[in-house]
């Protein structure tokens, strides 16, 4: 059952991978509407709970163990669901064991530091897991997209050349790589939203009393950049996905394939790390053994020193007879 639910993850997250060191572009590689043959909306609440419950078991392992850290960077256009995926893919999950961390524009403080200083910040701690809704990738995309906030960002002079871009991915992927190999997992996800769906979308936040505050005028703005957006996002693609750190294009016109995407994408990532419950020596049991001992002794009368060891050795003896039952009429 094990190998058959990870062999399907694997099945589902493949196509989604940006392979490293290959091309994309972006209209061309990746459909919006993609969805995989054998996932299907009647079993998208199913497949997604089976998903968080799954993440769930190893986030709480994961902060048992405190070893590993995991860092999720989400990217997409206005509209894509990067919210909604939060809401639903980490709603399982310990609050304590996840951080989301949102970058607007920057402060004056932050503008004052090199441009990765404020996501250095907001990385997890060992034990955690620390989601980036949008992330230092903005540096790469918006910045690009408007010129006129590379121009704010009090760079020297010299620096803004042609070679700005292939340089900072280049930085980019040096320091996720000394993240990857200091304990750090790091995932990254593109929902990619078609132009039309996004179009919808917006209209939905117009029509709808109960959305009017999700949209701003610039929003509807920033479409007018779509065709250059669309570029940037493909070379970020091209330039960054790496070994240590690969992107995945999440399909995000239908919102419950998405979610499902995500939530496999990650606990396929944590399958990787395989945290563990942390295992006693000899003198912590033997410390184990005492205590349990003083507790028994303080039962009331009448009442069983350990009922959680009964009700251990009740569960065992059912599972013990419904065994015997099965090769019995086998």
């Amino acid at each position: 059952m094990v190998q058959d639910r990870a062999k399907l993850v694997a099945e589902l997250i493949e196509p989604l991978r940006v392979k490293p060191g290959t091309k994309v572009t972006l209209g061309k590689d990746f459909d919006p509407g993609y969805k995989a043959r054998f996932v299907h909306k009647k079993d998208g609440t199913e497949l997604l709970q089976a998903g968080v419950s799954l993440l769930c078991e190893y986030q709480d392992k994961l902060a048992a163990q405190d070893t590993w850290g995991m860092l999720v960077c989400l990217q997409a256009l206005d509209a894509a669901g990067k919210d909604g995926t939060i809401r639903h893919v980490m709603s399982g999950v310990n609050p304590q064991g996840v951080h989301v961390s949102s970058f607007k524009v920057p402060s004056s403080e932050e503008l004052d530091h090199d441009y990765l200083w404020r996501y250095a910040q907001r990385l997890p701690a060992r034990g955690d897991i620390g989601i980036f809704n949008r992330s230092h990738y903005e540096e790469v995309l918006v910045v690009r997209v408007h010129p006129d906030v590379l121009d704010r960002q009090k760079l020297p002079p010299g620096t803004k050349g042609k070679d700005i871009w292939a340089r900072r991915y280049r930085e980019i992927n040096d320091w996720e790589r000394f993240l990857a190999e200091n304990g750090f997992k790091i995932v990254k996800l593109f929902l990619n939203l078609s132009k039309e769906e996004q179009r919808i979308r917006f209209l939905k936040r117009v029509d709808l009393p109960d959305k009017n505050w999700k949209l701003s005028p610039n929003d509807a703005k920033e479409r007018a950049f779509w065709d250059d957006y669309q570029v940037a996002f493909s070379e970020m693609l091209t330039h960054t996905s790496t070994e240590w750190a690969p992107w995945y294009v999440i399909p995000a016109d239908r919102k419950w394939f998405a979610r499902i995407c995500v939530s496999a994408i990650l606990a396929h990532t944590l399958a990787d790390i395989d945290p563990q419950y942390p295992t006693v020596d000899a003198a912590k049991l033997k410390d184990l053994t005492d205590v349990k001992a003083l507790l028994e002794g303080e039962a009331p009368a009448g009442a069983s020193p350990d009922p959680f060891e009964d009700e251990l050795v009740a569960q065992a003896s059912e599972t013990q007879t419904r065994t015997d039952n099965k090769r019995h009429h086998s």
